[in-house]
């Protein structure tokens, strides 16, 4: 073979091998007030992941629209799935836009999802930004908030409902459906009828032993207005608007991965089962600029070992294990993040031998400064015959302290953080 034949095989075998690399994105945006020179600035985070050796950073196009002009762009990395082999980017972007903008578009496209049993291979993301005032809350509407784990799987004997997190700040019912092409996807995903996709953003899988494979799921998440209400923009035009018209569309898309059956589906015992003081589904969290936000998770199975936790949350989140099945997630926000809401969800994976069982997916929104009631210090003295660590006391006094607190009343919603402990002598 000659030389140059030799090259370009080399390039074949590259170009094959980075072919089947995308696992799903989402995006979400934040209006954040008009500039000293009359422009308005609207942030926009956008998550994508692709095989770990591979994790790349893209560029939205304006396809609809005054997009106006990206200011700053921000790409970090969220989460690697070590023995999923896979990494999750967020980039943070900051767009400037004429005051007169009143909607646009913007779209990332590219080539190619990972190997999929519903034959997708071209990928879409596609973001509709409305930034009327609206009549309802006075100010400059706001998308949902979500994000969403790349890779999930289920065994195929399994019943598994993979609830997405759907939390909109200006209190519109949020939405889910599939994806049309060519505009939102390039293909429709065309899922096996074991998988039903409801209005409320849950995605289910009955469980079909004859199902397994990798499948994309490519979705839409909308928000409605309760009630009708009228957006107003800066040119002094107005758009009416009633609960069945759309105000915003972002994609949410990702995998799921049906395995083999599992000797038994119930939960913790190879499919990892949360435990207290994880947070619930959908719980509201309070964080501070500056201040560290955190979030423990535990999780425990008996026939597999709980060997990772796969996150997806704002860039800057760390984790850490602090006891075996048991996590520490820490995020610090700046204050260029205060007043926004921000997305958090996280899944426990087990392995025995070479199999791997993933939980449910966990999500939880914070909610930076402003929070909705008092800040109160607590000082209190605790004896114990072992030595108190942190991690002991956050996992068993605070919990005995919070159901305490609940049992005298005070509502469930509130978030205890640990300030300082001080050893006293007998």
């Amino acid at each position: 073979m000659s030389p140059s034949q030799s090259s370009l095989l080399l390039l074949l075998m590259v170009s094959c091998s980075w072919a089947t690399h995308f696992l799903g994105g989402t995006m979400t945006f934040n209006p954040r007030g008009t500039n000293p020179d009359g422009t308005y600035r609207v942030d926009l985070r956008y998550k994508t992941a692709f095989h770990y050796s591979i994790c790349l950073s893209d560029t939205w196009w304006c396809v609809s629209g005054d997009c106006g002009n990206e200011t700053s762009l921000v790409v970090k990395g969220v989460d690697q799935g070590i023995s999923e082999d896979w990494c999750q980017t967020e980039g943070v972007m900051t767009r400037h836009v004429s005051i007169n903008t009143q909607t646009f578009d913007l779209r990332l496209d590219s080539c190619c999802w990972i190997d999929n049993d519903n034959d997708v291979y071209f990928w879409r993301l596609l973001t509709h930004v409305d930034l009327g005032v609206r009549s309802d809350t006075g100010t400059v509407n706001r998308s949902p908030q979500t994000t969403v784990i790349p890779l999930m799987s289920v065994p195929a004997n399994c019943q598994r409902d993979f609830n997405l997190l759907l939390f909109d700040p200006d209190g519109d019912m949020v939405r889910c459906r599939y994806a049309v092409p060519t505009d939102e996807c390039y293909t429709s995903s065309d899922l096996p009828n074991d998988f039903t996709l409801r209005e409320n953003c849950t995605l289910s899988f009955w469980g079909n032993s004859n199902t397994t494979g990798t499948y994309v799921v490519q979705m839409v998440m909308e928000d409605f207005p309760t009630q009708s209400i009228s957006l107003s923009y800066t040119d002094g035009s107005q758009s009416n608007r009633t609960s069945n018209n759309t105000l915003c569309k972002l994609p949410v898309q990702f995998a799921v991965r049906v395995d083999p059956p599992v000797t038994s589906c119930m939960e913790g015992l190879y499919l990892p089962m949360f435990l207290s003081p994880t947070p619930a589904q959908g719980a509201l969290l309070y964080a501070s600029a500056d201040q560290p936000l955190e979030i423990t998770v535990r999780a425990q199975a008996t026939n597999s070992t709980v060997s990772e936790l796969l996150v997806s949350g704002p860039s800057g989140i760390t984790e850490n294990t602090t006891d075996p099945g048991e996590y520490l997630l820490r995020w610090t926000p700046t204050e260029d993040e205060e007043g926004g809401y921000y997305p958090v969800c996280f899944i426990a994976q087990g392995v025995n031998d070479s199999s791997t069982y993933h939980s449910e997916l966990r999500c939880v929104i914070v909610r930076v400064g402003n929070t909705s009631g008092d800040v109160v210090v607590l000082r209190t003295k605790v004896s114990a015959l072992i030595p108190l660590t942190d991690n002991y006391i956050r996992n068993m006094v605070f919990q005995q302290l919070r159901e305490e607190l609940i049992r005298l009343g005070l509502p469930g919603d509130f978030t205890l953080r640990l300030l300082a402990t001080h050893d006293i002598s007998p």
